[in-house]
């Protein structure tokens, strides 16, 4: 068998022949490219959470369109950052934690872990509390009964990699084309403001508040758990055997990458454009029911349908993601295979507490997110160690450059949250 000549159309990898000996040369199995596609869109699910869905409605709604430049530059940075994490995948067969246990000192891999559960257990509670609200919004289900139905539910969609990964990746790339489609339709509905957008594109931040709002932004965007999650996705996935399978390998999830995180950005860009234009300027703080209610009484109750259902898709399959999310921390971390449903039970229990005690749940969501953001670094420290590491990459380390950009990023988002801090004690 040969292979195909169309080396950017299909990937090989090399099986022997019925009855060839080890030491001959093997022939070429082609591998279509469509193999290697899908990671991009499982980590992508992240990236419109239910709590972009607070964080951007709600800056949309304070700040009109003045946090455009932070959300299209978060959307940005998060690409490479998700290619990094893909192709330490790719080249090494690992996750980020199976190698931060290897490679790191003890002390430093149980820190690393410690704080990666913390945010696994942020990133739970929001989509929990995401999928709640919709589901009350579409069925008018209490809040308790609402989390119970999401474990439930998002546990159903988990058991399809028990298929293999396709099904999965299959229902959660489903979810974010509903939630695309949904968004799309609100946009087309309250078309945004030309002006706005090109205004909001110039860097500007104008009291605590918008800070605040700019690293909740942040921590919704850049997700840490999808940095650890994107590494485990690609690990062993498609057996390459020449450095120029490996290159072709990476450039096809390099498109993976854009294609899903550019979808993930004009879903957050329209989250933020429809709220400044239907709840600029909003004297108190919106809450996802009063988005909702907000939409049915200014633009009609097919926007609020497709507000809420959106909003189900989210947090179902952003649960879904975040459970795998957590298994993959916990397997890499500690070499230890967690429950499904033991890891599901933990994790959903915080939200549970908050639903049931009469807490606003989308300021509680907002705070998710803010406790996210200080997540990335750590994760984005060992990342860019690792995969500036000869010994760990080979000849696919970061160049200088790359490297260099990422010191930039880590340093920013770093100074960022210290900022917030500072500015939540005096």
């Amino acid at each position: 068998m040969q292979s195909t000549p169309d080396a950017d159309a299909q990937i090989t990898t090399a099986v022997p022949e019925p009855g060839t000996p080890a030491s001959a040369p093997r022939a070429r199995r082609p591998i279509p490219v469509v193999a290697a596609l899908g990671p991009a869109f499982v980590a992508a699910i992240a990236y419109v959470d239910p709590g972009n869905f607070a964080t951007n409605f709600q800056a949309g709604a304070s700040t009109g369109y003045q946090l455009v430049w932070v959300l299209v530059l978060a959307n940005l940075v998060a690409m490479p950052i998700q290619f990094l994490s893909a192709k330490l995948g790719v080249v090494t067969g690992r996750s980020l934690p199976h190698l931060c246990r290897e490679r790191l000192p003890r002390p430093v891999a149980v820190a690393m872990w410690a704080q990666a559960e913390v945010v696994a257990m942020a990133t739970d509670l929001a989509e929990f509390i995401g999928a709640a609200v919709g589901l009350k919004l579409l069925f008018h289900m209490p809040f308790p009964i609402a989390a119970l139905v999401t474990a439930v539910v998002a546990l159903a969609v988990l058991s399809l990699q028990r298929r293999g990964h396709r099904p999965f990746e299959i229902a959660v790339t489903a979810s974010i084309l509903l939630i695309g489609a949904g968004f799309a339709y609100l946009t087309f509905r309250v078309p945004p403001s030309g002006a706005g957008l090109v205004s909001g594109l110039r860097p500007n931040l104008g009291g605590d508040d918008t800070l605040l709002l700019a690293v909740g932004i942040i921590g919704a965007t850049v997700m840490p758990h999808a940095i650890y999650l994107h590494s485990g996705l690609t690990s062993g996935r498609i057996d390459v055997r020449s450095v120029g399978e490996r290159v072709r390998l990476l450039r096809v999830g390099r498109a993976d990458i854009v294609v899903a995180m550019g979808l993930a950005g004009l879903v957050n860009l329209s989250m933020l454009a429809v709220a400044a234009q239907i709840f600029r300027p909003s004297p108190t703080t919106l809450t996802l029911e009063s988005v909702h209610s907000g939409l049915a009484q200014a633009v009609g109750g097919s926007a609020a349908l497709a507000f809420a259902v959106a909003l189900l898709a989210s947090g179902i399959s952003s649960a879904s993601v975040g459970t795998a999310a957590g298994q993959i921390i916990m397997d890499g971390f500690l070499a230890r295979t967690s429950r499904r449903w033991l890891r599901r039970t933990v994790t959903m229990l915080p939200a549970i507490a908050v639903l049931c005690s009469g807490t606003d749940p989308t300021q509680v969501l907002i705070l998710s997110q803010v406790v996210l953001s200080f997540g990335i670094p750590p994760a984005l420290i060992a990342l860019t160690v690792l995969t500036s590491s000869r010994s760990v990459m080979g000849e696919h380390a970061n160049t200088p450059r790359t490297t260099a950009l990422m010191i930039v990023i880590t340093g920013v988002l770093s100074t960022l949250n210290a900022v917030v801090v500072i500015l939540q004690i005096f």
